[in-house]
Formats: C-alpha cells, sequence, structure tokens
C-alpha cells in the first residue's frame, strides 16, 4: 500500500486495532465490507473484477451493403471463395510472397472453388456477369491480391480474349482447357518503353507472309508467363498499322520469357521480360475479332473496373487485419484498440472501406452500359485505389513496428498496394480519361 495513504489513514484511527479486526476477518465478511473483488489479488485494481476483454468480430460489411444487396447464389459464391481463400491460401502465402514464387499447390483447390461459386459453364458465366466476377475478385484479394492477379490474367486476360475475340477453333481448342486450368494462360501489351502510350507507341510488330505471322519486340510485365501454355501478344500489324492479338503456345521458337526480379509487390506473381526474335504463328493464331487497339481498350475497360473491386477486396482485408491486430496488442496495461488516437484511425480505415463498397455495388450494375463503362471504370480505379491505398498507410502505422511484419498480413497488403496503384492503366491516365468525360476536353498532350 501507498506508505503516504497508510500515514493519513494513521491520522484517523488505531491502525494496529483495524489489523487485528480485520486479520480475523473471513473472506466472505472482507467481501462485504469493502466490495466484491476487491478483497482479493486477482481483483482490479479500486474496482470490481473486469471479465476477460471479448473483441466483436471483425466486420468489414459494417453497414451491411453486401448482406442486404446480394441473392442467395451471390452470397454463396462469395462464402465458398472466402472459405478457401481463408482455409488454404492465408496459412502459406507469406512464406511464397517473400520468396517471390507462386504457389501452384493451391491451384487444384482454387479451380474446384471457381467452379463451385460460378456453378456450370464456370467460363462462360466469368465473362458474362460481371457483377459476380467482380465480387469473386474482391473476396480474393481480401485474402492475397497475388492470387488475385493469377486468376485475373488467367482468365481475365487470356480466356476472355479468347471468348471475345477468338474463332470458333480457337474457342474450341483453348476455352476448355484454360476453365479447367489444364492450361494456363498469360497476356502481354505493355512494353519496356511503352505502357500508358500503348494505343500509339507499340512497337512490337507483326508481318505477314502469306499464312504465317512474324512477331518481333518486347514485352513487360506478363504475370503467368514463366509457366503459361498461350500467351497473347498484341503487336502492330505493319501493313495497316493497327493493333493485332496473337496466341503464342509455349515452347514456340524465338519466345523468350525471363522472371522479373527485384519486385516490392506482389511478389508470388510471376511477371517477367518477354522477347520476341521472329517468333512465326500461323494466320489461325490471330484473334480475327480485333480490328483496331479500340477493342483491346474495351477489354481494358472491363479489366479496370476489377481493379476496382479488388482495390475494395483489400481495403476490406486490411481494416479486418489491423482490427485483429489492435484488439490483441497490449500496451501500457490494456489493448492498444483501447487508445483513442488507434480507434481514430481504425474508424478512418472503416469509413474508406464502407465508402468503396457503395462505389463497386454502383459500378457492378453499369456493367451493361459499355459505352460508359471506360470513364465510370477509371474514375472507380482512381478513387477506389486511392482510398484502399490511404486505408494501407493508416493500417502500416497503427501496427507500429510490426507493421512491416509479414506475420500480421498488414505489410504484404501495403507492399501489394504500390502494384494496384498503377496497374490498368496509372491513376494520371484514368484521371484524364473521367477528365475527358465530363468536360468534353482532352488533357491528354
Amino acid at each position: 500500500m501507498d506508505p503516504a495513504r497508510l500515514a493519513r489513514l494513521a491520522e484517523k484511527t488505531d491502525l494496529a486495532a483495524l489489523l487485528d479486526r480485520l486479520e480475523g476477518m473471513s473472506a466472505e465478511d472482507l467481501d462485504r465490507l469493502v466490495g466484491p473483488g476487491r478483497s482479493g489479488g486477482d481483483g482490479a485494481r479500486g474496482g470490481a473484477a473486469r471479465p476477460p476483454y471479448a473483441p466483436p468480430a471483425p466486420d468489414a460489411d459494417f453497414y451491411g451493403l453486401f448482406e442486404r444487396q446480394l441473392t442467395d447464389d451471390q452470397q454463396r459464391a462469395r462464402r465458398v471463395v472466402r472459405r478457401f481463400m481463408v482455409d488454404e491460401v492465408a496459412p502459406v502465402i507469406n512464406d511464397y510472397w517473400e520468396r517471390g514464387e507462386m504457389p501452384f499447390e493451391i491451384v487444384p483447390g482454387f479451380r474446384d472453388a471457381l467452379h463451385e461459386a460460378f456453378g456450370p459453364n464456370p467460363a462462360e458465366r466469368y465473362c458474362t456477369d460481371g457483377f459476380l466476377t467482380g465480387l469473386v475478385s474482391m473476396e480474393i484479394p481480401r485474402v492475397d491480391p497475388s492470387v488475385g492477379t493469377f486468376l485475373g490474367v488467367h482468365w481475365g486476360l487470356c480466356l476472355y480474349s479468347i471468348w471475345r475475340f477468338g474463332s470458333d477453333a480457337q474457342k474450341e481448342r483453348w476455352i476448355g482447357p484454360l476453365e479447367r486450368f489444364e492450361a494456363i494462360g498469360s497476356w502481354a501489351l505493355t512494353e519496356p518503353e511503352h505502357g500508358s502510350d500503348a494505343a500509339l507507341g507499340l512497337e512490337t510488330t507483326a508481318s505477314r507472309d502469306g499464312d504465317t505471322w512474324t512477331l518481333n519486340g518486347a514485352k513487360k510485365w506478363s504475370g503467368n508467363a514463366t509457366f503459361a501454355d498461350v500467351t497473347v501478344i498484341w503487336a502492330r500489324d505493319t501493313a495497316d498499322g493497327n493493333v493485332k492479338g496473337f496466341l503464342v503456345e509455349k515452347g514456340t521458337p524465338g519466345f523468350h520469357v525471363d522472371k522479373l526480379e527485384g519486385k516490392i509487390a506482389k511478389r508470388a506473381v510471376q511477371n517477367v521480360d518477354i522477347r520476341l526474335e521472329n517468333v512465326e504463328v500461323p494466320e489461325a493464331s490471330r484473334l480475327p475479332g480485333v480490328r483496331t487497339f479500340k477493342d483491346v481498350a474495351g477489354q481494358l475497360a472491363t479489366a479496370r473496373a476489377g481493379v476496382s473491386w479488388e482495390a475494395c477486396g483489400m481495403a476490406m482485408g486490411l481494416y479486418e487485419a489491423t482490427l485483429d491486430y489492435c484488439t490483441r496488442r497490449t500496451q501500457f496495461g490494456k489493448p492498444i484498440a483501447g487508445f483513442q488516437l488507434v480507434q481514430e484511425g481504425l474508424v478512418r480505415m472503416l469509413g474508406n472501406v464502407v465508402a468503396i463498397q457503395a462505389t463497386v455495388l454502383g459500378l457492378g450494375q453499369l456493367y451493361e452500359e459499355h459505352e460508359r463503362l471506360h470513364e465510370r471504370a477509371s474514375l472507380a480505379k482512381v478513387w477506389c485505389v486511392d482510398k484502399m491505398r490511404e486505408t494501407a498507410q493508416i493500417g502500416r502505422g497503427l501496427l507500429g513496428g510490426n507493421g512491416i511484419l509479414l506475420e500480421h498480413d498488414v505489410a504484404r497488403l501495403f507492399a501489394d498496394a504500390e502494384a494496384v496503384y498503377s496497374y490498368e492503366g496509372s491513376r494520371e491516365m484514368n484521371v484524364l480519361i473521367t477528365g475527358r468525360a465530363i468536360t468534353g476536353l482532352s488533357a491528354f498532350v
């Protein structure tokens, strides 16, 4: 006991007599005298014993937007994918991410979960049901964005290109194997010297001689390409100057693929440098549905919308991981979630999450309005990724030094946010696309 308190008490009473009386009292009498929980050493100081802290489960759907608006089938699909990601991917992904390797062991189960989520003819539904595809594209990066990119390139870019632009023979050959993950797809547009200006600056060439096309040039990034069985290559026709698409199979002479090293984001994604040196492909490997770059741009608008859903899932995952950490981490004798500044940060994160959710749900209702999807997807990509990136920054800060350790998951999502910030059109390009739509004036040059 505090000596000063004892001195003040001694001025008012005979301490020796008081202590003698207290020593002879039973525990029950002491409880009645001073109140329950204060007579023993286990109670809370100065009050009744506090029950153990049991934090509420993190709820990233704080407004119930998904709970109220989704059909039973959409809810079921979300649950299937969520369960697989939590049970099978979450326990292993940090190790693969740190080593910069693709977790091939999860692919069979991933395929099965996707087939269960999309039902019969999963590839067709993936390509035609933009809203359900968005929901799945949200749930995957809620746990890990690298796995989301694996699917986004495999189905969202490669398979979708064949489904949208391919001949009947190409669809017959590739859609089934890609759908069943018996073959893996990649997709290559960006070049070492051309990203944002690919529409005008694309240097990879395609020259036709009879029924043979010869491709020359270089590509960069192209997820999955180190192990893909087929890669969609976009090249400029030397005859008419238009961009055309070609299916290049693994092992084709002159098709060289090297893994891109030194990344700090989405490390489990196998990005590459591609060199095309007199790569010959038959006319039967050209995608006949592509006439100009405008066809490619239409596909990119759909992919850009998908990035908005990805940002939503990442923001949800960041909030959930940060809240879980803050309720478990104890400093100064209590969970840090009980401090005002921590709660302020958590509420800012949650506000961003709810706002992003509202945006993608609104965007999801507009997929059929193709003529305006381009600028609407650009606005969603800019705003959702900005807010997700802010959410990542807050979460990383709330974890303090532990915010740079993979074991808490926030660090991985924080780093991956930088990749999402840049791809499917830089922030600046998407701002200008939206700005042109609302002003009628182009500010690109």
